[in-house]
């Protein structure tokens, strides 16, 4: 390999970083932060999402990804909202799947059970789904459930 063969090659190698997406890991409580210091009015549910997943922006056509900053789906979510008893009150209608894109990467969403973080806009609710996880949380576990019920509480509610 000539020397100016191995300089490029180590500048693409150096620049790669660069294109890729670097996402802190979901956690329920540094949403759960993010919600209440927003002026906006959130509630959380968990319960089974449905929606129509072809409607979902194309995360391989960077062309239509970075066209488009964000596309909202209509999808419906039942399950249970929280209240200081837990996830206790009926939530049954139809929720806004906002599909935020970021370049060539879009949030990804399917079918079934999630934890999330419904920020209320013109009297809809709407599901923030980004190319970084969080505010929803697809199958949810004993633990990120007692979390947001501590949180809620405003029992110990740290981020980790």
């Amino acid at each position: 390999m000539t020397r100016l063969g191995v300089v490029l090659a180590a500048l693409i190698a150096l620049a790669e970083p660069a294109f890729a997406l670097s996402c802190a890991a979901p956690d329920i409580a540094r949403d759960f932060e993010r919600a209440a210091q927003s002026e906006d009015t959130y509630i959380i549910v968990k319960g089974d999402l449905f929606l129509d997943e072809t409607e979902l922006p194309d995360r391989t056509d960077q062309g239509t990804s970075r066209a488009r900053s964000s596309v909202d789906i209509t999808g419906w979510l039942a399950g249970y909202s929280l209240t200081k008893d837990g996830f206790t009150k009926r939530f049954e209608r139809d929720v806004i799947l906002r599909v935020s894109c970021l370049g060539p990467w879009c949030g990804g969403i399917t079918k079934g059970d999630h934890l999330a973080f419904l920020r209320l806009e013109d009297r809809r609710w709407v599901m923030q789904i980004a190319p970084c996880p969080g505010m929803t949380h697809a199958n949810p576990t004993a633990e990120q459930v007692q979390k947001a019920l501590a949180c809620f509480r405003g029992d110990r509610c740290a981020a980790g």
